[in-house]
């Protein structure tokens, strides 16, 4: 990428580097493989990156024929990963991997974020373990401070929505929980069973939805991954 100049190898490590190594460039990729195709959608995925870094990482991917730009008749815009795009799956799922299993949890949990750990949530919700009704789910995390300290997920007819503002529906279940307890839950660190079992997770309302919650949480792709360091 031009902020960064050649590192001048021809090394395929070294080619592959000079487009992906730029700050930001590998989470972007990550939330196009995770089905996100427009700017916003893309933008909660990456919640602190601002709107004009984002806009020129996504030109730079278009100019290395990574990303193809989907320009419609009404001024809508959606980005996609071309064949080359989609093969780095494995390159981004690979490091993800390696994350999970090398890196110590209490480095992991140093970085909270309440809007990508929801957003993340929300597009991995095990909705066939909800029932066919509409389901208003709340988060609540009390040390949080803001807009961010509520978060609401609707789910209705299979699809989940998100929502940092009161939706104006009966609530089915309610969940209490620090944000570091919850991250350490979908990344697969700890249950909702042990949580809920040493008070740092409560969860009131519906019973059935409040005892599968484990399975209609869905977890973090890499939750799975047998970790080599605690």
């Amino acid at each position: 990428m031009e902020e960064r100049g050649g590192y001048g190898q021809f090394c395929p490590v070294s080619m592959a580097s000079e487009v992906l190594c730029s700050r930001w460039t590998t989470l972007v990729v990550r939330e196009l493989l995770c089905g996100s195709t427009r700017f916003n959608e893309l933008r909660r995925g990456v919640p602190k990156m601002s709107p004009a870094l984002l806009s020129k990482r996504l030109k730079e991917l278009e100019k290395a024929g990574v990303v193809t730009v989907d320009r419609s008749s009404a001024g809508m815009t959606e980005y996609r990963l071309s064949p080359s795009g989609e093969e780095l799956r494995s390159v981004i799922m690979g490091l993800g991997t390696w994350a999970q299993r090398w890196i110590e949890s209490r480095l992991s949990l140093k970085n909270l974020d309440p809007s990508l750990l929801m957003w993340d949530m929300q597009r991995n919700l095990g909705t066939g373990h909800l029932p066919p009704r509409r389901c208003t789910i709340q988060f609540l995390y009390p040390e949080v401070a803001g807009a961010q300290k509520r978060w609401w997920l609707v789910i209705e007819n299979g699809k989940a929505d998100l929502c940092n503002f009161d939706p104006g529906h009966d609530l089915d279940l309610v969940i209490r929980s620090s944000l570091h307890t919850m991250t350490a839950i979908w990344m697969g660190l700890t249950t909702v069973r042990h949580e809920t079992s040493v008070g740092r997770l409560e969860v009131e309302g519906d019973p059935a939805l409040a005892r599968n919650m484990q399975d209609w949480l869905g977890l973090s792709k890499f939750a799975p991954v047998q970790r080599m360091v605690s």
